[in-house]
């Protein structure tokens, strides 16, 4: 049996608050802002450090589809087997980005992250993996993480 992804006793983070951004649990209720975020910046969030080649969406998305995607987060977060977050912007509580925080994909490092911004925000990107960067080394239990770095 894997041992689990992260300690039964650790207190998961509800989210984060810094700067021009707040993370948050990935919810249903993100479905329109999430759907609207990504399916505007597809291009962009290809371009993102760590996303390079990834196929995602394989098909057209629809509303519908995307609830289906955000309850396997959901359901990922409820398992303690990955965590993802929205990030909403502080302003307007819209959406504006995501960031996964997954089991490494080998066993060079404690945790896989992912983070994108939509286009819309790209300015924010080198910040939003500073602030990231920083909360998991500070905040989760990893000694190291898998995530892209920006410059």
């Amino acid at each position: 049996m894997d041992p689990p992804f992260v300690p039964e006793e650790f207190s998961i983070p509800s989210g984060l608050s810094t700067g021009p951004f707040l993370l948050v649990r990935l919810g249903l209720e993100h479905n329109e802002g999430d759907l609207a975020a990504w399916s505007s910046s597809v291009e962009h969030i290809h371009a993102t450090a760590g996303f390079e080649g990834h196929p995602w969406p394989d098909e057209p998305m629809t509303l519908e589809r995307n609830a289906r995607d955000l309850a396997g987060h959901v359901a990922d977060w409820d398992a303690r087997a990955g965590f993802t977050y929205s990030v909403l912007g502080v302003e307007d509580r819209s959406v504006i980005g995501c960031v996964y925080i997954y089991p490494p994909r080998d066993e060079t490092s404690d945790a896989w992250v992912r983070s994108w911004v939509r286009a819309s925000h790209a300015a924010l990107d080198a910040d939003l993996y500073r602030a990231v960067d920083g909360w998991l080394r500070d905040a989760w239990p990893f000694a190291s993480a898998e995530y892209a770095a920006r410059p």
